[in-house]
């Protein structure tokens, strides 16, 4: 008799074979050259969504580039699971550092090497893949399923709260469920309760109205780049807090129950600082670094221009100096409101002679669930069985903006079960997935999705 995990193992030379044909196609929607991509990578997926024996498999307009639907819904006594993912990609420089194209699905050491491999082609992939397993073996499912594939999560979603929006009732589930996360190390799954969110701008510094000669004008004008240095300098304490006013206001402290599962996380300060070639961390005193990085807020610096840039020396005073920021956010800061205090401290600090004006850019809500709802239980249960270990709580640092919004709009319960590894170079040059992963994901998968009922009764 034929088992869901013999189907697998009998088909695993055929899945990858599949999997590799997804990511050959470069579906970088930051880059409008690959529209077509994008829109071919749609229209794959609707086509594995049918031959998998969904129904009702739709490549669904939005503002922006197509939601891929489908659905079976069979099982009324059964819960509904809406499964998320995108097939998006982010692009692919440096070139020059990739060890083989990154179109070009290649295996080494276990891992397959892509773009897209593991950010999230390949784990939204394997969710396809588990519900073909189930309706093969089975000829139906233990709960009722619904895909809502996106193009678009990796220029932050822009159409998706929209379409959700409008589409709560097509949407409509008891449970969401999200392949888009890491497990904690090799071997050791990890439950993600907790994102942080994101809100993004720049500093565009003004002084003369153009670059002045520094012999001619050096002592009398304002510096541009100085200006910029006195405001970004200002946006820290030397103990690693950001100093905006009103930054912190809507942080809630770590209750005693995370701070234990922080706590349990494997996890050594010097390893980490040595394989990051760093002579010392930094970070807000008083949190581990699991919690800096995972569960506190943060304000960076990610890149400062202006004045001359070329090769040896040219002695002007800068009309023009310019930064990004981005920050992370938690629990109930508002992207809006943290943009308007940053906006209201840099006003503050403005050095005479200088105008500084802001531009704001992405931006994404926190999102935080409760780790012990049954749907979460269901998923720790079946990472233990597929891999031997209970699986590790943890939030992670990153964003996924869109979780909010699924939370808020539809709900319902969020489980993020991620089978990504945190070294697997995901929007950089070697981007890979574990193939061991990529088996026991699947395990993992079926076994969830043949479970849920029992644990949601």
């Amino acid at each position: 008799m034929t088992t869901v995990q013999s189907y697998l193992d009998a088909n695993r030379a055929r899945h990858l074979e599949e999997m590799f044909s997804l990511l050959r196609i470069p579906s970088i929607s930051a880059l409008s050259e690959h529209k077509t991509d994008v829109l071919t990578t749609a229209q794959w997926l609707a086509n594995a969504l049918t031959a998998a024996g969904l129904e009702h498999v739709a490549v669904m307009e939005t503002a922006g580039n197509p939601v891929v639907y489908a659905d079976y819904l069979h099982t009324p006594q059964a819960p509904t699971v809406l499964i998320y993912g995108h097939y998006d990609v982010q692009p692919v420089d440096p070139l020059e550092l990739w060890e083989s194209p990154p179109f070009d699905p290649t295996v080494r050491s276990g891992k397959v090497y892509a773009r897209g491999a593991s950010d999230d082609k390949g784990q939204t992939f394997m969710h396809i893949k588990a519900i073909e397993a189930l309706l093969s073996v089975n000829g139906t499912l233990p709960v009722n399923v619904k895909f809502c594939i996106e193009g678009e999560e990796e220029i932050g979603s822009p159409s998706l709260d929209a379409f959700v929006e409008q589409q709560r009732t097509l949407l409509a589930a008891d449970v969401l469920v999200i392949s888009d996360t890491t497990m904690h190390a090799p071997g050791q799954p990890a439950i993600v309760y907790g994102l942080r969110g994101l809100c993004a701008l720049q500093l565009d510094v003004r002084t003369a109205k153009s670059d002045l000669h520094s012999g001619l004008f050096g002592g009398a004008v304002p510096n541009a780049v100085h200006a910029l240095v006195d405001v970004l300098e200002t946006l820290h304490t030397a103990d690693g807090r950001v100093a905006v006013t009103g930054f912190y206001d809507d942080v809630e402290p770590l209750s005693p129950e995370e701070k234990a599962a922080f706590a349990a996380l494997p996890h050594d300060d010097e390893a980490y600082r040595k394989s990051l070639n760093l002579s010392a961390l930094h970070g807000e005193t008083g949190y581990s670094t699991l919690e800096r990085i995972m569960a506190r807020p943060t304000l960076e610096i990610n890149g400062i221009y202006g004045g001359f840039q070329g090769e040896g020396t040219k002695t002007v005073i800068p009309a023009q100096a310019h930064a990004k920021i981005t920050c992370r956010l938690v629990n109930r800061q508002d992207p809006g409101q943290v943009l308007d205090l940053i906006e209201q401290h840099v006003a503050r600090h403005t050095p005479p002679g200088a105008q500084i004006t802001v531009t704001r850019f992405d931006s994404g809500r926190p999102f935080v669930t409760s780790f012990d709802s049954p749907a979460i239980k269901a998923a720790a249960s079946a990472y233990a069985s597929a891999y031997g270990v209970e699986p590790f709580y943890m939030r992670m640092g990153g964003s996924i903006p869109v979780v909010e919004t699924f939370g808020r709009v539809l709900q319902l319960p969020v489980v993020m079960m991620g089978f990504g590894l945190p070294d697997e170079n995901f929007h950089a040059p070697n981007e890979h997935f574990s193939l061991e992963n990529f088996d026991k994901g699947l395990t993992t998968l079926t076994t969830y999705y043949s479970t849920l009922t029992s644990f949601m009764k």
